[in-house]
C-alpha cells in the first residue's frame, strides 16, 4: 500500500519523526537523505519526504504489505502525528 500526505514540516522534521516512531517498532534497514526503510516480522516500510512547491513536504509511506495489516496500519498511524504535528489542533480519530 502506499499512502501520501503534504504537510508545512520540513521533510527532516518528518524523518526524524520517522525514525522515532517505526525505530522503536521495527529494524532500520536502510537510511537516505531523503528516505528511511524499516523490516520487521510484520513487514517492511519505507518513508521518504520530498520538498514540494515552496513551503510544502510531500510524505510518502509505503507498505509491503496488503491494506489492513499491521504494517498498514502502523503507516497509516505515522501520518496522522505528522499531520498532528503540523496542526496541533487536529483531533486523530482513526482506529489505527
Amino acid at each position: 500500500m502506499k499512502y501520501f500526505h503534504r504537510t508545512h514540516l520540513p521533510p527532516d522534521e518528518v524523518l526524524t519523526g520517522a525514525t522515532q516512531f517505526f525505530g522503536s517498532q521495527l529494524a532500520p534497514m536502510e537510511e537516505e537523505p531523503r528516505r528511511r526503510q524499516f523490516a520487521g516480522s510484520i513487514g517492511r516500510i519505507s518513508v521518504s519526504a520530498q520538498p514540494e512547491g515552496g513551503h510544502y513536504t510531500l510524505v510518502t509511506v509505503e507498505t509491503n504489505q496488503v491494506g489492513e495489516s499491521e504494517a498498514d496500519k502502523l503507516a497509516k498511524r505515522f501520518l496522522t502525528l505528522v499531520h498532528t504535528r503540523a496542526e496541533p489542533g487536529h483531533r486523530p480519530i482513526g482506529a489505527y
